[in-house]
């Protein structure tokens, strides 16, 4: 069944909301944050509304009830990636998060001095900076899998760099710069022939392909909330069982622990081992609705629609004069975003005169800073796409960037 992007903005307040000089909200920022529809809106302030109760810690039918809806979230999420078991979930504040949990417990407790970390070239400061903590930390070396000339991960040099030393694999599933989707069976594949982990960074890949834990046999794999119509502040950590139970906790405080004496402590059971103190109850739930509301247009049906729009991006844009977009050129080797830089106009301009049309993108590093050396710019414009988009609105924006340069030029004037 096809996606209608006009039916489905309709449940998003925000675009009703946001219609400027007669124009409607064209927005272009989702692989930064997604809108969200009214069915989460709605969740999280009928919790504060109505249903407001702390979980794990209350006899009183208010907590039992926030309880019952936290936990029934965590199924939710469980079953949406094909978690084995639901307290292999872990709550936590967004992807960030949970990789840097991953660096605390699990790599500091097995990860050590001349022990090597394979990352990719195309990785969010996110899965970089907290294992470049480690290696400060520790002595363990990073070591970067190039990329091929048409910006894949070089599957070569990646199995001529995977060796006795390495634990950790941290990887990507796509590029929030080059839309490059990583081959994450294949890596996982390869790392485990090697007896090391394999972390994947899903906040780009999950909210548009969803994932299944099980079929690739990952490890770790951490997502956001935010990036998939769900509330901020809410991410989602899966480890597996017997990684979960061998590691230390990340975080002391309530609800982690099981018996505190003055002198020590015993731990929680997973999940709550790793989830100290009073979580983001609402967003949690919230979240939950995000997913179901996903389910309900279809995993399948979001790639078809997204692929669509994907080569159609391509084929508009890349016939545009001046303009230059990076990564994989094949709508079957990418996501739905394009990092571009157009003419000599400096991104942040082009993204602020894009706004004057009511059309919304990012501009910068995308926090990527080596990556944007390795393409030998200081930063980018960045379109990406879901499930609200249309054609219609690649056709506004391949018109209002004809109008970049007549603009400068009569703004200089």
């Amino acid at each position: 069944m096809a996606l209608d992007p006009r039916q489905i903005k309709a449940d998003f307040p925000i675009f009703a909301a946001q219609v400027r000089n007669g124009r409607e909200l064209v927005y272009l920022d989702n692989g930064a944050t997604t809108q969200k529809p009214r069915v989460v809106i709605d969740a999280e302030r009928d919790f504060y509304s109505s249903e407001y109760g702390t979980v794990h810690r209350g006899i009183y039918h208010l907590s039992a009830m926030a309880t019952g809806l936290y936990e029934a979230a965590r199924e939710t999420v469980a079953d949406f990636v094909n978690a084995r078991l639901t307290k292999e979930i872990i709550f936590t504040r967004g992807a960030t998060d949970s990789i840097n949990l991953v660096a605390r417990t699990f790599g500091d407790r097995f990860i050590g001095k001349g022990d090597e970390i394979i990352l990719s070239e195309f990785e969010h400061h996110s899965n970089m900076v907290p294992w470049l903590m480690l290696q400060e930390r520790t002595g363990a070396r990073l070591v970067y899998v190039r990329s091929t000339p048409d910006w894949r991960l070089d599957m070569t040099d990646l199995r001529s760099k995977l060796s006795s030393r390495t634990k950790l694999v941290a990887i990507t599933g796509m590029s929030n710069v080059l839309g490059t989707i990583n081959d994450i069976d294949m890596i996982c594949q390869l790392a485990h022939e090697h007896s090391a982990r394999v972390l994947v960074d899903g906040a780009q890949l999950v909210p548009h392909f969803g994932f299944d834990v099980r079929a690739t046999d990952c490890d770790f794999l951490a997502f956001s909330s935010h990036k998939m119509l769900g509330p901020t502040g809410v991410g989602v950590l899966y480890l597996k069982e017997e990684i979960g139970a061998a590691v230390p906790p990340y975080l002391g405080g309530g609800d982690m622990i099981e018996y505190v004496r003055y002198d020590g402590f015993t731990t929680n059971e997973l999940p709550y081992k790793f989830e100290a103190g009073t979580p983001n109850i609402a967003g949690v739930i919230a979240f939950a609705k995000a997913i179901e509301y996903l389910q309900g247009l279809g995993i399948e049906n979001i790639i078809a629609h997204e692929r669509e729009v994907t080569e159609y991006a391509l084929d508009r844009l890349l016939s545009l004069e001046g303009i230059e977009i990076y990564g994989p050129k094949t709508p079957d080797k990418r996501g739905a975003l394009f990092s571009f830089n157009y003419k000599d106009i400096h991104s942040h301009d082009v993204a602020s005169i894009l706004d004057f049309a009511n059309i919304a993108v990012r501009a910068g590093h995308h926090c990527a800073q080596p990556l944007m050396q390795r393409l030998g710019v200081n930063s980018t414009a960045r379109a990406s796409f879901y499930v609200y988009n249309q054609k219609e609105e690649i056709d506004i924006l391949r018109e209002s960037l004809k109008q970049c340069e007549r603009f400068l030029k009569h703004a200089v004037g």
